[in-house]
């Protein structure tokens, strides 16, 4: 699941981003690591590369840039902005994804959304966890040196000039974080819907006190150990995270807001609302902490939703046992703990059809032990999942199978809209970009003055006539403005994200499926060759 953050920097000197890309770094303190004699360590594993900074380094780049415009001069002024896309530890072993490929990556995005922007952008193979996620760290000068086409995250149209800079607004980072999601889809990567936040949100000053409080007390377990004393805690938490354990422990059993504050009180809690947000306040606190900063699942409407959980269930419970006819030590598997009891199957191979290919005597005793082993775990997977014959079996799988066609299917479409409100998008944005053409052609008296207008902007009005046409193509009578058309891409792009994951949950379960209907056809049928020799002889 590709993640996207941003930072913004007022260090002028451009050198030390670099020097942290490619160099060890201490990871609480930020300083550079050195080796016995005092010497910078460089990092085992990366991949740089500069744009827009011809054959100059970096930093002398963007402070050429810099006193070329009179631009970041002064000591509030920010400099740089440091934009980082970490992607899911598992794109690697389940999607191929590699340093040198997440570099390329990360390129194009620079590229495509940052023009006109002296960069770095590096890569590294693993995180400050070790968890394996490789991420790429784009650095961009905050001036922009080129000309460049006026962009959906842009609210100026100054902005598109040389000598301007770089705003990263609420509007510009929703943008970003679309766009991050559109490359994962792409280029087939793991992705999570970065656009409605999260169930829980954890700060950057709380990701690193929940490193650093986790450390002390590895140390202090430690010292511990070697004394022979006992350990009582070997997992560090944050106050925020205690506090979230606290909250949804009461939240799994309150029925009513009011029931919910009362138990929050008897742990010492408060629970406050104000214009329709709720806090609490800890005893250790004297100011609350907000819903927000400690994740969705925290806001009022999250509360109140599982609380009319919680209180229709109080009801409907005595009911169900009243009404209930299942045996007590019966099994109900819906269809997706049968996919899951499916797991460690693997389908049956064809002996005598590799045998025909050449396989010899060692593949044929591999084949048969392989064999017997998921021919058994088949049988047994297709009691343990509910299936009372062979034809219920095929008929989930069918099912199975078209709802998955079915997601691939609205999926496709859901892209096409997304590709063609994003062509309609370019052409309005360059609609409005030749707004001044336009209007110089409307001041010229005549045919004459006119064509030579027309002569000398050559340029801009193959770009007016070819939005023109396109507008025609489609009918349109009004154009839409370039904001509400992020807003319905950004949409689509959640929805594409949605159906993105059901649809590789839907493939899982109709491989599963698939692989007990096909062990169960063999154990019935034999092997295919076989079927078709008993079909013959019939």
């Amino acid at each position: 699941m590709a993640t996207f953050k941003h930072i913004s920097s007022k260090n002028a000197d451009y050198s030390a981003a670099e020097s942290y890309l490619t160099f060890e770094h201490d990871e609480f303190s930020m300083n550079p690591t050195l080796d016995e004699n005092g010497r910078l360590i460089p990092r085992e594993d990366y991949r740089i590369a500069t744009l827009n900074c011809g054959d100059e380094d970096f930093s002398i780049a963007c402070l050429r840039a810099n006193l070329r415009y009179g631009k970041n001069l002064k000591r509030e002024d920010v400099k740089s902005h440091h934009y980082i896309i970490s992607f899911d530890p598992r794109d690697g072993p389940d999607h191929g994804l590699t340093v040198d490929r997440a570099q390329q990556l990360g390129e194009q995005y620079c590229l495509k959304h940052f023009p006109g922007h002296q960069a770095i952008v590096c890569t590294h193979p693993d995180g400050h966890n070790h968890s394996g996620n490789i991420h790429v760290h784009i650095v961009i000068n905050s001036l922009r040196i080129k000309e460049v086409p006026f962009m959906p995250y842009m609210d100026r149209p100054c902005d598109t000039r040389p000598g301007m800079k770089h705003r990263c607004t609420n509007a510009a980072m929703e943008y970003f974080r679309s766009e991050v999601m559109e490359m994962c889809h792409a280029a087939g990567l793991y992705q999570i819907d970065l656009l409605n936040g999260s169930k829980n949100r954890v700060t950057e000053r709380e990701y690193w006190a929940q490193k650093k409080g986790q450390l002390a007390l590895d140390e202090e377990n430690a010292v511990l150990a070697e004394q022979g004393l006992p350990i009582k805690q070997t997992k560090f938490e944050t106050d925020k995270e205690k506090l979230r354990k606290q909250i949804r422990s009461v939240l799994s059993s309150a029925v009513s807001y009011e029931d919910f504050s009362e138990k929050l009180l008897e742990l010492g809690i408060t629970v406050k609302e104000s214009r329709g947000r709720l806090s609490y306040l800890t005893p250790d606190r004297t100011k609350p902490i907000t819903a927000r900063k400690l994740g969705d699942d925290f806001d009022k409407a999250a509360v109140l939703a599982a609380l009319d959980q919680n209180a229709q269930r109080t009801v409907l419970k005595p009911t169900f046992q009243q009404k209930s006819t299942v045996a007590p030590t019966q099994k109900i598997y819906t269809m997706e703990q049968r996919v899951q009891n499916a797991t460690q199957l693997s389908r049956m191979v064809d002996i005598d059809a590799k045998k025909a290919e050449g396989k010899g005597k060692g593949y044929e005793h591999w084949a048969k032990i392989h064999n017997l082993k998921n021919a058994s775990r088949a049988y047994l997977q297709f009691k343990e999942m509910g299936f009372s014959s062979p034809e219920e079996l095929a008929s989930a799988y069918d099912a199975a199978h078209t709802h998955m066609t079915d997601v691939l299917t609205e999926l496709k479409s859901v892209e096409k809209d997304i590709a063609d409100k994003k062509e309609l998008q370019r052409h309005v944005l360059n609609y409005y970009k030749t707004k001044d053409i336009r209007e110089g052609l409307k001041a010229c008296k005549n045919a004459k003055a006119r064509q030579a207008y027309r002569e000398a902007h050559i340029s801009d009005f193959i770009i007016l006539d070819a939005a023109k046409q396109y507008f025609d193509s489609l009918g349109l009578k009004k154009l839409p403005s370039h904001k509400a058309l992020q807003t319905e891409i950004e949409e689509l792009i959640q929805k594409k994200n949605e159906l993105y994951n059901e649809y590789h949950a839907a493939k899982e379960e109709d491989k599963k499926l698939g692989t007990v209907h096909h062990n169960i056809l063999q154990i019935l049928h034999g092997a295919p060759s076989k079927r078709k020799e008993q079909e013959q002889e019939i």
